[in-house]
């Protein structure tokens, strides 16, 4: 599609003399212009180009106007067709319309008409294609969005509010999950480096050969398969921020050259004998212990120095239990959104279930299970029912305030663990069965409600 912010026009007539009059009238206008004389060779230009604008003749041997625009809504819904002809009926503008053709114009051409045609088309573009960048945006705050309201985020958040303006290095430590890269995502934005890019990279999921070449680039012919040259992350941020995600799986080598980066701005691509000057904010983040690879030798301590200038530490989910309500509100409502499902939210139950959980795979975990939920959900809230089996595998029930006097049988500890499991869901016998892991009409025999036992 559009080129940089030249807009590109294909026109097609078989009348070569309106093909080239038109071609001189949108070249001055500013726009990158190929022409056709046939539909069949505007159709190979078109695979090729994917034009902006495609300004055609209704009536061509082969393929006609109709034809050639039912063709290329298909290949590109986004592109805009208009349609000219001498043959003015009404039905052929009516059909091109409902074909969607932009518009409608007839021979012979007012030339300020067609420009105006054209104008208001790429308008209409702009337009669309502003909607979806805005709407992306909003989609990744949602997403990347930090709730965080629990006593221990607020030093993480200050520490963020203090060091963003700064080009500092950071190094964000935390169990995997909790969400390093979402406050790698606040520091950048925050940043006034926010409209530059943000390059987050994986160091753990590339072997160590193509992390090189992804971070540094390459030259065409530094490896077999180097079949042009590349420019590596550090060149693609510059001016921006690159997140390097698991930094501890970096192997030596490339983390001598990261240090390069680090002191002098300079990265090498693989083959290259010209350093580039880079100016990149470095955010790396570990769940590992990187004081003790160094001493492992498997980490560099001046890299490690150079690395954490600045260090946050995220804590674990279950360390910040008053926001798992909150995000798990959030993810609902997101994920809802997702998957065009109306759902309002969550129930008490499931709530004190999910504030009940410990998280071994902190918010990346919450995230999957909320978004399960929401695909399973039937009805316009989550309930206990919509959790995968694995959140009830910590018993809410502690057996340790229950008394069982000496010679009590063992149906009658059974029926007093059930009544101490139906008070911690508020009556709800479905819930303790799952819990319980027996079935329903177990807890109906042994505690009927006739017992009054359920709240």
């Amino acid at each position: 599609m559009m080129s940089g912010n030249i807009p590109s026009i294909l026109i097609v007539d078989d009348e070569l003399a309106h093909l080239d009059s038109l071609k001189t009238v949108f070249e001055r206008e500013g726009y990158k212009v190929s022409t056709a004389s046939s539909g069949m060779q505007a159709l190979e230009i078109f695979r090729t180009e994917k034009n902006d604008i495609v300004l055609a003749d209704l009536m061509m041997p082969g393929i006609n106007g109709i034809d050639l625009l039912k063709t290329i809504k298909n290949i590109s819904p986004q592109t805009e067709v208009i349609i000219m002809t001498a043959f003015g009926k009404v039905d052929s503008a009516v059909e091109s319309m409902k074909e969607g053709a932009y518009d409608f114009i007839e021979k012979p051409l007012k030339l300020k008409v067609v420009v105006k045609a054209v104008n208001l088309a790429i308008e209409k573009q702009s337009l669309i294609r502003e909607n979806a960048a805005l709407k992306q945006a909003l989609e990744e705050y949602r997403e990347h969005r930090v709730i965080a309201e629990s006593p221990a985020m607020k030093p993480v958040l200050e520490t963020v509010r203090q060091i963003a303006p700064s080009s500092a290095t950071v190094l964000i430590l935390g169990e995997s999950g909790t969400g390093k890269e979402v406050i790698s995502r606040l520091i950048h934005n925050s940043s006034p480096r926010s409209s530059k890019n943000f390059l987050p990279i994986n160091c753990a999921a590339l072997p160590e050969t193509i992390l090189e070449s992804e971070l540094f680039g390459h030259e065409k012919g530094a490896f077999t398969g180097a079949d042009r040259r590349q420019e590596g992350r550090f060149e693609r941020a510059n001016g921006g921020t690159i997140l390097l995600d698991e930094v501890s799986e970096m192997n030596l080598k490339v983390q001598a050259k990261l240090l390069r980066v680090i002191e002098d701005g300079l990265v090498e691509r693989l083959g290259g004998g010209e350093p580039i000057k880079v100016d990149v904010r470095i955010l790396s983040a570990s769940n590992k212990d990187l004081d003790r690879l160094v001493k492992e030798g498997l980490f560099r301590e001046d890299l490690l120095y150079r690395l954490k200038v600045v260090t946050i530490n995220l804590p674990p989910l279950r360390g910040r239990p008053d926001d798992i309500p909150l995000m798990a509100g959030h993810f609902v409502q997101t994920m809802a959104a997702r998957h065009n499902k109306q759902i309002e939210g969550l129930t008490s139950q499931t709530l004190e279930i999910l504030s009940s959980y410990s998280w071994p795979g902190n918010v990346r975990e919450l995230q999957n299970t909320m978004e399960r939920a929401v695909l399973v959900c039937h009805g316009k809230a989550i309930t206990p029912e919509d959790l995968p089996p694995e959140i009830f595998s910590i018993p809410l029930v502690d057996t340790r305030n229950i008394t069982v006097p000496i010679g009590t049988k063992l149906e009658d500890i059974e029926k007093m663990v059930i009544k101490e499991t139906l008070k911690r869901t508020r009556g709800d016998r479905n819930l303790a069965a799952r819990i319980l892991g027996i079935a329903s009409r177990t807890i109906y025999r042994k505690v009927p409600v006739t017992d009054g036992q359920d709240q």
